[in-house]
């Protein structure tokens, strides 16, 4: 299978808290992040989301920076307890872009 992605993918142990934005829905939900880039992030999530919502989200990275992002929802799987989800970052500023590729760079570091 060819690669489609525009950005390297990495995995990151973290949690996000999302919010619906476009209803006046104001609850928080846990996910689990497995994949993240400059241009978007995978992570599975027991709630169903819609796809082509946006969402509200905090990125937690490894040294406790928060990411203040917004995620549109653009792919969804579901697996056997929960569900698999593709987004892409909607306007994410360029110096957030670099904490996520410097954050890469501290892992692929770590594992050598």
């Amino acid at each position: 299978m060819n690669e489609r992605r525009k950005s390297k993918r990495i995995e990151l142990d973290a949690k996000l808290f999302v919010k619906r934005l476009d209803r006046n829905e104001a609850f928080e939900i846990t996910i689990d992040v497995f994949d993240v880039s400059t241009s978007g992030i995978g992570f599975y999530c027991n709630e169903a989301l819609t796809i082509g919502a946006v969402y509200d989200a905090d990125l937690t990275l490894w040294n406790k920076d928060v990411i203040h992002a917004f995620i549109e929802i653009v792919r969804i799987a579901k697996s056997d307890s929960s569900f698999q989800y593709g987004g892409i970052f909607i306007g994410m500023p360029e110096m957030d872009m670099k904490r996520i590729e410097i954050y890469d760079t501290v892992e692929q570091y770590s594992k050598k």
